[in-house]
């Protein structure tokens, strides 16, 4: 038995066949570049259809398809909502990959941070936990979430919408489009931070004046806070205090056995995650923190993939465990 699993992001779509052991063959990475709805949707049905052939060339016998998405996944309507899609505020992809797929094919979809925390539980940083979260800080913020060996998904698919955590008084409007975590600790919140700051300060001559302001991004506030520069060393000591207030509320309230940081903002910020965890010591439940560990995802960027192709081998056969 084997599973096809496709990553779909804002910007790619990852995709590859994977053995129940976790042997990922056939790997490839296609860019949207700048498809919108439906567009999307064919591209991702294109390359289920390729692997299916490549699949039946070489006598690999598909069960099953997983489907990671960034956004949500609704499993009353099998519809998703991906915000940084357009035209996936309600849109039917299971219904473009079911056109290409024998019906004896099961299909499953679900959110990226659902798909995160899935993969490393099954082939990265959280083997043989039973209780773990993935926060996926990337030009948001996710939370996938496993407690007791179950997977979290909320009344309606949205669990884990942690860019909207309230961490800081009083509200600001800014918050409405993204939420006050988000606003401070995403990677387009590191970045907007940035701006904001060489903006306001005219006698600043620091790295980040050397480009245009409106073209600093978080990749350039990590290059300047590690030459010392004040203004990347002041976003990112607030990006931290608010990682290490979200990470602390999560332990408080859950009582995972590790937290696990991922998203391509980690990535540069692997190097804080023990000033996080010391940040989250000030504010969490004392024993449980002492219990938790703070770890960089195990799976080099391909957490979503993995997740993807546990969530239909776990789904079709019910006998893996973590």
């Amino acid at each position: 038995m084997a599973a096809i699993a496709l990553d779909i992001g804002g910007t790619k779509i990852a995709s590859a066949i994977f053995l129940p052991n976790g042997e990922m063959l056939y790997y490839r990475k296609r860019l949207l570049q700048g498809r919108t709805g439906s567009e999307v949707g064919r591209l991702a049905a294109d390359i289920l259809a390729e692997l299916l052939s490549k699949a039946r060339r070489k006598h690999i016998t598909i069960e099953c398809i997983g489907v990671c998405i960034p956004g949500i996944a609704y499993s009353k309507t099998r519809r998703v909502w991906a915000p940084n899609i357009p035209g996936w505020e309600d849109y039917p992809l299971y219904d473009d990959l079911r056109g290409v797929t024998p019906e004896e094919i099961d299909i499953f979809i679900d959110s990226d941070r659902t798909c995160y925390i899935y993969g490393e539980m099954w082939l990265g940083a959280a083997i043989n936990c039973h209780s773990a979260i993935f926060i996926a800080v990337g030009t948001g913020i996710g939370a996938g979430i496993i407690v007791d060996g179950r997977m979290l998904h909320g009344a309606s698919d949205i669990i884990g919408a942690t860019g909207w955590m309230a961490l800081q008084l009083p509200y600001d409007k800014e918050y409405d489009a993204c939420g006050c975590f988000e606003y401070y600790a995403s990677g387009n919140g590191i970045g907007a931070r940035a701006r904001d700051a060489v903006r306001a300060d005219k006698a600043y001559q620091g790295c980040l004046r050397k480009k245009p302001i409106r073209r600093i991004t978080a990749h350039d506030v990590f290059a300047a806070y590690n030459e010392g520069d004040p203004i990347a060393t002041s976003v990112l000591k607030k990006a931290v205090q608010m990682w290490g207030m979200a990470a602390a509320n999560l332990v408080s309230i859950l009582n995972p056995e590790k937290i696990i940081w991922g998203g391509g903002v980690f990535g540069p910020a692997i190097n804080l995650i023990d000033d996080i965890y010391q940040e989250a010591c000030k504010w969490a439940q004392p024993i449980s923190i002492k219990q938790v560990e703070f770890v960089p995802s195990g799976l080099s960027g391909h957490s979503g993939l993995t997740g993807a192709a546990y969530l239909a081998i776990k789904n079709k056969t019910y006998e893996l465990k973590f």
